[in-house]
């Protein structure tokens, strides 16, 4: 079990996380017809924005109330109505996620009652447009929970509470922020192919994944439908990928009944032959070839990546369970995880990261611990400390915005368990080249 180290700086000297209105604007980004309303002021929401455009190359429907100084001491409440009456007259979305923020959390301003106060006196003007609130401060947790705080709030008032009939191939499928476009398409192909019918939520694939509609339009243009939400609890099992999903799982089971397993990894051959078995089951039908063919090319990338990875010290900083995805995949490989850094210390997945120690911190904490390693593993931000030290970066999670096509990257079940291999096997090769001749 790894030690947690708390946070001791009063400042990030370079930053490693994302806030939470960040996550929750990107979950709710994963709704069809979707608007992300940022409740603070402008530059919350152009900093988000930014990374979110950077990352995906992608024009993204995020808004905000603007809030300034006058607004934030006199309460928000009607900066927030004049904001969602805009949004549905001009745009007239589907739904309006309201992400909160420091600006108006640290006012301690009960946003939820405005909400729904506008909801009840607006409900003529709002009519076919859910309104959700996640409560998101910045200065709390990070994109782990911005995302589960976001997905909580779209069951809770979306799905429909009573029980419904069940439909044995129906299941729902509740993905962690740190699966790519192409993960969740590969996703939902698998389940599939046994035969199911999987609604995802949220499913960014629809939305996020570079497509080019025939005409602009002001929202999401894809992504997990509000009738497919309405009907969660028509479906057979519930799988929830991560421990920060978790918390979204258990509101659906008590809203519908509909119980849950939940996968701390999709990525490593132990962690997706558990996933491919809980699959079999729930379909009553044998492992398809493809997917058995996928496994086989697995365990050759396996004894071909063995050598290269083996023994090798892997400095890794990323959100807990990204954390722990790959570090517990590295080390399944042979590697060792020489120092591990990552955003916020309350999830539980951090007791299972295989390091001895997991600090709470930022990419100069990763730096400092970081000298002896033969890689270093986090996202864009990272490149700087990798190029002081001289270690070469493997680019992971959000935001990755000095590569392309960082969303379509598979990174979990067979195929991208291998993908992954083979990326850490060939970033080695270029920049510690074996020697051709040994002595």
């Amino acid at each position: 079990m790894a030690r947690v180290v708390s946070q001791t700086k009063s400042a990030a000297v370079n930053p490693l996380k994302s806030s939470q209105p960040l996550g929750a604007a990107f979950a709710f980004l994963g709704v069809d017809g979707a608007i992300p309303l940022l409740h603070g002021s402008q530059g919350c929401t152009s900093f988000a924005l930014a990374l979110l455009v950077r990352h995906f190359n992608e024009a993204i429907p995020l808004q905000t109330t603007a809030m300034n100084e006058a607004a934030i001491i006199v309460g928000g409440a009607d900066r927030l109505e004049e904001a969602i009456l805009n949004l549905k007259t001009r745009t007239r979305p589907r739904l309006i996620g309201i992400c909160t923020t420091a600006s108006v959390e640290a006012r301690d301003e009960d946003v939820a009652g405005d909400v729904e106060n506008i909801k009840r006196k607006r409900a003529m003007e709002l009519a076919g447009t859910e309104v959700v609130l996640a409560n998101t401060p910045d200065f709390d947790g990070a994109i782990e929970e911005g995302w589960s705080k976001a997905v909580t709030a779209v069951i809770e008032a979306i799905a429909r509470p009573d029980k419904q009939y069940r439909n044995p191939r129906k299941i729902a499928i509740l993905p962690g922020w740190n699966l790519t476009v192409a993960d969740i398409e590969h996703l939902r192909e698998t389940a599939v192919s046994f035969g199911l019918d999987p609604v995802i939520l949220p499913d960014v694939s629809g939305a996020l994944d570079g497509s080019i509609p025939e005409e602009w339009m002001p929202t999401t243009y894809g992504g997990t439908k509000l009738k497919e939400i309405r009907d969660l609890g028509a479906t057979m099992q519930c799988i929830a990928i991560g421990e920060h999903m978790r918390r979204p799982a258990e509101a659906l089971q008590r809203l519908t009944g509909v119980p849950y397993v939940l996968f701390r990894s999709l990525t490593g051959l132990e962690n997706v032959d558990r996933f491919i078995r809980v699959l079999a089951a729930m379909s009553r039908k044998q492992t398809p070839l493809n997917v058995r063919r996928n496994r086989m090319q697995l365990q050759d990338a396996m004894l071909d990546g063995h050598s290269h990875m083996a023994g090798k010290k892997i400095a890794i900083a990323s959100e807990p369970d990204q954390l722990f995805q790959l570090s517990d995949f590295f080390t399944a490989m042979g590697a060792e995880i020489a120092a591990a850094v990552t955003t916020t210390g309350t999830s539980k997945a951090l007791e299972m990261v295989p390091a001895k120690t997991v600090k709470v911190g930022d990419l100069s904490d990763l730096e400092s611990l970081a000298a002896t390693a033969d890689l270093i593993v986090t996202h864009s931000h990272g490149r700087e400390a990798a190029r002081r030290l001289g270690v070469p970066l493997m680019r992971v999670g959000f935001p990755m915005f000095d590569r392309l096509g960082s969303q379509h990257e598979l990174t979990i079940l067979y195929r991208g368990t291998r993908d992954v291999i083979f990326d850490f096997a060939n970033i080695l090769q270029t920049n510690h080249p074996p020697n051709p001749w040994p002595t």
